[in-house]
């Protein structure tokens, strides 16, 4: 990616878009923005007419939310950074499909981060059909699938086909139910933070969150759980208390 970034603004409040221009010519990066749009119809016009690096897309808007923008491209190949008011859901489908995003108010501090991470960005372009999970991530209110970034390459996986998720040092190991195992440099807590708090996973130590779905036996005296495939984890002593009222 070149030093210099171009950039389209959509975002229905024109007070919105005065401010985000603003803190972008005040940055410490070269911003060149080619558009601001006011709805995504108008926005998809410019960015197939005018080809910005990124797009800074505000998610609550009129007619078509910002998330939608994959109905209108067979091939996304810009950056998209999302721009949301508070929504809890909304964010964690963010974070879980590893997409960017700013919150509003927006923070000169965290603009800054997200337009570090484009300009060093070595990872693969987000490809069309992950914007299409987020999309039916935040649409159907429930998260099925992980997008895990990985060198060059993003992994889409089923949430139910993890069966733990282990730690190794500053890597993390995937236990799996159909394909073989897998280990990625991202820590637990990466992870932990992108399941949030879905129903279907505990953190039963330090090093290991389980799938419950797939429990086979708990042995307390051990502080061991027993998983699907004779997949192995600890369990705290300070864990065990919330592990058996989950699964009474």
């Amino acid at each position: 990616m070149s030093n210099k970034l171009s950039a389209i603004i959509v975002d229905d409040e024109s007070r919105a878009r005065s401010v985000l221009r603003n803190l972008l010519s005040k940055s410490n990066f070269e911003v060149d923005v080619l558009a601001e749009c006011s709805n995504l119809p108008e926005a998809v016009d410019k960015i197939n007419e005018l080809k910005p690096t990124v797009v800074f897309l505000d998610v609550q808007m009129p007619q078509y939310a910002g998330y939608e923008i994959v109905r209108f491209f067979d091939e996304i190949d810009f950056e998209i950074i999302f721009v949301t008011a508070y929504d809890q859901f909304a964010i964690r489908a963010f974070e879980l499909n590893a997409m960017d995003y700013i919150v509003k108010p927006i923070e000169r501090e965290r603009l800054t981060l997200s337009l570090q991470k484009l300009e060093s960005s070595v990872t693969a372009k987000i490809k069309t059909q992950e914007y299409q999970h987020l999309l039916n991530s935040i649409q159907e209110k429930t998260t099925q699938k992980i997008i895990i970034p990985e060198v060059g390459n993003r992994r889409i996986i089923n949430l139910d086909e993890i069966i733990a998720i282990e730690a190794n040092g500053s890597y993390t190991t995937f236990h799996m139910v159909n394909t073989e195992n897998f280990m990625v440099s991202k820590n637990l807590k990466y992870f932990e933070n992108r399941l949030g708090d879905d129903p279907r996973f505990f953190r039963s130590h330090r090093a290991s969150i389980v799938n419950l779905d797939y429990i086979e036996r708990f042995n307390k005296k051990e502080y061991t759980i027993l998983l699907k495939k004779d997949v192995r984890m600890k369990i705290a002593r300070g864990r065990i208390s919330d592990f058996e009222q989950i699964m009474m």
